[in-house]
């Protein structure tokens, strides 16, 4: 238990060093720039200590929960600008630089897991890709077979071993025929097999009863004829097996994985290939995770009023501490890293979304103003100017306020039911 609390306390501790740092971007590339930046603050609510170096105050809050600096005339419509920082005021710069300023936060969060990625290949290692973690790629995987002793005709809902004669459990109709672990299935009844989704359509499209399985062991090949029986079962592609179940034909069986490593080992300089792929991958995820969200909202709900939590649903600050609590308590610091480095990256991204008060919303702003002056000027029509943040007040406050309620969602649901992954 003492493992867990310093892992999460220690990833709460990462947590707030990225968010400083992310605001450390903003305050260097300011100054670097000529901007007048006034203070750079870690945490929020009373000051607890600060101090003052040139023009810019520097301190500690009393809420670890972030940070913040001060730029001088982020709007045209800051009002707490002095007429002598004028010239210095932010919107008053190009709109590159601008963009420099505000993307800097996001850069910082990719370069802090960019550099994470990097200490895992080279220590613990990274996750081989070929491996498959979920349905969908398990399905583009060769047909090479893993045979189960049981089945379940009705898959249970607690997590219990499965022993033929108990309820609900049979023998596996593949091991009953003779099929083997390491085999590599061809056909089944007429249907050639070439991956292992096309072994799972092909089972699927049977009838409950004896189908020819042609296969392959040892270099030779030879014939089996599985008795198939009717289980309830989720759709193949369903990642989270909570989906709804029909009735299908099964045969026992799955992917072997025994020759598939799960992670790949590196040195100094392979690592760096192999880190901007898995940081691709990440990236990836991240975008396909952003678009999720609407629809993860119901499951988290349902998890409040006792409901099985959704293992794919979002987390808050809190739930991402004690999963990596959990991971330093268990002894698996790669995970503790991949949440870290997953983290990292879908802040970045979801910082630069085009919505006030994101910089996202700052960046497309500045070039709006950017494409609305050219325009007017090819049209020889008078410069519109800048943009009235005043005008965009009821939008800033919506986003606010659904992000406000989405992250209490989360952190409740993360203090009443959280998700774990060492069950």
């Amino acid at each position: 238990m003492l493992l867990f609390w310093l892992g999460a306390a220690a990833f709460a501790l990462t947590i707030l060093v990225s968010v400083s740092l992310h605001e450390l971007g903003h305050m260097i590339t300011g100054k670097r720039f000529g901007m007048k930046v006034t203070q750079y603050f870690v945490g929020f609510g009373p000051t607890l200590f600060s101090f003052r170096r040139g023009e810019t105050e520097y301190g500690l809050k009393l809420i670890p929960l972030g940070g913040f600096c001060k730029i001088v005339g982020m709007t045209p419509q800051d009002d707490d600008v002095a007429p002598e920082d004028q010239p210095r005021a932010m919107w008053r710069f190009p709109v590159w630089k601008r963009t420099i300023v505000m993307g800097a936060g996001s850069v910082t969060h990719f370069i802090l897991a960019a550099a994470g990625i990097w200490i895992m290949a080279i220590t613990v290692g990274l996750p081989n890709q070929d491996f498959p973690v979920t349905s969908s790629q398990t399905l583009t995987k060769p047909a090479r077979i893993e045979v189960a002793d049981c089945t379940w005709i009705n898959l249970p809902t607690t997590n219990v071993d499965c022993k033929p004669g108990t309820d609900g459990a049979i023998a596996g109709p593949a091991a009953a025929a003779g099929l083997k672990n390491g085999d590599l299935i061809t056909k089944v009844g007429t249907t050639t097999i070439n991956n292992y989704g096309d072994l799972t359509n092909a089972i699927r499209v049977q009838k409950a009863g004896a189908v020819p399985f042609e296969y392959t062991r040892d270099g030779k090949s030879a014939v089996a004829e599985v008795k198939l029986v009717s289980a309830k079962r989720p759709a193949p592609d369903d990642d989270t097996g909570t989906g709804p179940q029909t009735d299908v034909p099964v045969a026992g069986l799955g992917l072997d994985t025994s020759g598939i490593a799960r992670i790949n080992n590196y040195n100094v300089a392979t690592a760096v290939p192999a880190s901007a792929s898995f940081g691709w991958l990440i990236v990836e995820n991240s975008f396909a995770s952003l678009k999720k969200v609407p629809e993860k909202i119901p499951a988290l709900w349902h998890s409040l009023t006792g409901g099985e939590r959704d293992p794919n649903t979002p987390i808050s600050v809190i739930g991402a501490s004690r999963l990596g609590g959990e991971a330093i308590e268990k002894g698996v610091p790669e995970v503790f890293w991949q949440i870290f480095i997953s983290l990292n990256v879908f802040i970045g991204i979801f910082n630069l979304l085009p919505l006030l008060p994101l910089d996202g919303g700052h960046i497309a702003i500045a070039w709006f103003e950017k494409a609305r002056s050219w325009l007017y000027a090819r049209l020889r029509r008078r410069d519109p100017g800048r943009v009235d943040y005043y005008k965009l007040m009821p939008i800033t406050y919506a986003v606010i306020l659904i992000g406000g309620a989405f992250t209490l969602l989360t952190a409740t649901a993360d203090i009443v039911n959280p998700i774990t992954i060492f069950p």
